[in-house]
């Protein structure tokens, strides 16, 4: 049975326990037994049909959508002890990461996105240093003078240029996300418009000969910043995504429904950007040499395909509804 021919059979049973959920979410309504005999029996045979739809067709929509449903089904049968906690970590541990493993086809082209507007900001700022000017803002290019100084952190890391550049990113992963009700036009151009700026940020310290060292001040923390841009940019586009291709649901219902997706990805993606702060804060402007900084830069990007492959993992062999939210 094909995920068509499943939505068509199972529709209203699907239906009716997601109208059964919304009532008794409803705390001036009365529970009944029979209400709860009812979500049981709902709840059992989504759980089913989830099962199938994960062996089958993981990657489907229909599989995320049965996702979310039976995790708010088991959520309140299971609230009496649910608590704050252990939301918190099976959202972070396993529902998070392996909704960026479902999206990665998105996140990646944000990516992508992303290294297009490097190259394109690096070739500008390289034909003509003076392109700087026209590329980055004001008060970042007025700032930044590499061939001045023997030491290039003085200008990189000036707490001028520190504090917009972190800003910026969050802005930017902010914007990326929001943009999405922009049908993704929004997102990819301000995945384009990130790109030109680190990519002239680039091109002006490799004509001052100090490429290897600015990358050693911005791969530290930037591999993790940039990793939420493109995830929060993933989400963005997610959503326009399914504007477009709304699947065997209505476009608006379709919408929506992505949309509650991307505002979760959006949130796994705070720590992240505090994490990347606090790297920011002590580690790149420290004095540690320069191959430590690599290495620090290194470690993060291993540390977080480690943190998604077990992620995906514990969601993966966790009981049906309890590796999400």
């Amino acid at each position: 049975m094909d995920p068509a021919q499943r939505i068509k059979r199972h529709k209203d049973d699907w239906a009716e326990l997601e109208r059964l959920l919304v009532a008794l979410d409803n705390v001036r309504r009365p529970v009944r037994a029979e209400d709860i005999d009812r979500l049981t029996t709902l709840y059992k045979a989504a759980a089913t049909h989830l099962s199938a739809m994960r062996t089958q067709w993981p990657n489907d929509s229909t599989t995320t959508y049965l996702n979310h449903l039976v995790a708010r089904a088991h959520h309140v049968l299971y609230r009496q002890n649910d608590k704050g906690g252990s939301r918190f970590r099976r959202f972070f541990g396993a529902y998070f990461p392996n909704l960026i493993l479902q999206r990665r086809a998105f996140i990646l082209m944000a990516c992508a996105l992303f290294l297009l507007g490097l190259i394109a900001g690096y070739a500008a700022v390289w034909s003509d240093p003076l392109n700087v000017h026209l590329v980055l803002p004001s008060n970042i290019a007025n700032a930044i003078d590499p061939a001045a100084t023997d030491d290039p952190r003085g200008d990189l890391h000036s707490p001028l240029v520190s504090t917009e550049i972190f800003i910026n990113n969050i802005r930017v992963a902010m914007l990326a996300f929001v943009s999405g009700v922009t049908l993704g036009f929004g997102t990819v151009y301000l995945l384009v418009f990130n790109g030109l700026l680190i990519g002239a940020l680039a091109a002006v310290f490799a004509q001052a000969g100090e490429t290897y060292v600015f990358w050693a001040y911005i791969l530290p923390h930037g591999i993790i910043e940039l990793v939420a841009i493109f995830i929060a940019g993933g989400a963005g586009l997610y959503m326009g995504y399914r504007f477009f291709v709304p699947g065997a649901y209505t476009r608006k219902r379709q919408f929506l429904q992505a949309a509650q997706e991307s505002v979760l990805l959006l949130v796994g993606t705070l720590p992240l950007f505090v994490i990347a702060g606090l790297i920011e804060g002590y580690i790149t402007p420290s004095d540690l040499s320069l191959g430590v900084k690599y290495a620090v830069a290194g470690a993060t990007l291993l540390l977080l395909a480690v943190y998604v492959a077990l992620g995906s993992l514990r969601a993966r062999f966790a009981p049906s509804g309890s590796g999400t939210r």
